[in-house]
């Protein structure tokens, strides 16, 4: 992903990067000063990228690349190092939301549409779970208190959440941008507070309307971030509607799904500044069997949204049915967990007859 300098005069943070460098660091292993030593600086500025002090979001283009390129050749974990870019990208939106909502056209959040592991860094700064993609990985005892997330403060957290609920709320008047406006009500849903959530279901309760409407429509991306945030504070039945309504049946809602998955799971190499990539109707620019892999691996992490994963691997593999002899060992790991699912039940009937022609198609083709 292509790295985005921080806007003037917003408060920087790189805490989130800077415990990502950490991580890397610490998987070589190298201790700060032979790290410093290893990578040309000194030991204050090493200490300063990995407290956030000094984020790495402000280093120049090409110095950044070198410090990437050279954890590499000191062997640091390369999904750790992955994870960087992401990490720069959480940390200028928390820069951002920790100030009072300004110019909104100029918001990281209405910048470029966001993938899942952005979504995953601000998470892990916000709640102190960890990306699931930095598996069992884990910060180097070390004597003191040792941080084991970068988790903001409480006072921070709900500065964010304030500011970012008045971004949201500008967003919503003409020429706010419906961009900002639906990342910052889905960011929102991350707050679990008693009156938070309060506000952001009868935010999102708003926009139901758009739920109601039939295949694709231009606020398509909304309506399915609503229906998606929904699910999230634990109400399942506005995804199950757009399914239903917004999306099966309709060839270019299931491309704009394909798409958006695709992007969502860092299968398109570049970042969008808008959603009309996701009206590619001939699903180009992204791997199919990438995306497989992403849906395969990545739906028992979001329980809250098995439906819509059941149904977009239905039409994945009807869009590409190649898919199970391309990736057989991949196409045998997804039949098992199809099994699973219909022997567990907890999916809705129109799931439950996808998951069965997934199964017969991924047996059948293996």
């Amino acid at each position: 992903m292509a790295v985005k300098p921080p806007t003037r005069g917003r408060a920087a943070t790189g805490a989130v990067a800077g415990f990502v460098l950490r991580l890397a660091r610490e998987s070589i292993p190298r201790t700060q000063v032979m790290m410093a030593e290893s990578v040309g600086v000194d030991l204050a500025t090493l200490q300063g990228w990995e407290s956030g002090r000094r984020p790495l979001a402000n280093m120049k283009a090409g110095a950044l690349l070198t410090l990437r390129r050279r954890l590499g050749q000191l062997g640091a974990d390369s999904a750790v190092v992955g994870l960087l870019d992401p990490a720069i990208d959480a940390d200028q939106v928390i820069g951002a939301a920790l100030e009072p909502p300004g110019d909104i056209g100029r918001h990281p959040l209405a910048s470029w549409v966001h993938t899942r592991d952005t979504a995953h860094m601000l998470a892990w700064a916000l709640t102190g779970v960890a990306p699931p993609a930095l598996g069992v990985r884990a910060p180097l005892s070390r004597r003191g208190p040792v941080a084991t997330a970068p988790l903001l403060t409480a006072a921070d957290r709900t500065l964010f959440f304030e500011h970012l609920r008045g971004t949201a709320e500008a967003a919503r008047r003409p020429g706010g941008g419906t961009l900002l406006h639906r990342q910052a009500l889905y960011l929102a849903s991350y707050d679990r507070g008693p009156e938070a959530a309060s506000w952001t279901a009868h935010a999102l309760h708003t926009h139901r309307g758009v739920l109601a409407r039939q295949g694709w429509s231009e606020h398509w991306a909304e309506a399915r971030s609503t229906a998606a945030a929904l699910a999230r504070l634990g109400d399942p039945q506005p995804l199950l509607d757009f399914i239903e309504r917004s999306l099966s049946g309709d060839d270019i809602a299931e491309a704009a799904n394909l798409n958006y998955w695709a992007y969502w799971m860092g299968g398109v190499r570049l970042p969008q500044s808008d959603d009309q990539f996701m009206r590619d109707r001939q699903l180009t620019g992204w791997d199919p069997t990438t995306l497989l892999r992403g849906l395969t691996y990545g739906m028992h992490q979001a329980p809250g949204y098995v439906d819509l994963y059941v149904h977009t691997l239905w039409a994945l593999l009807t869009a590409h049915p190649w898919l199970p002899q391309a990736s057989p060992v991949l196409a045998l790991d997804l039949a098992e967990r199809a099994e699973l699912l219909l022997e567990g039940g907890g999916t809705s009937e129109r799931s439950r007859r996808e998951l069965n022609t997934v199964h017969y198609v991924l047996r059948d083709r293996t």
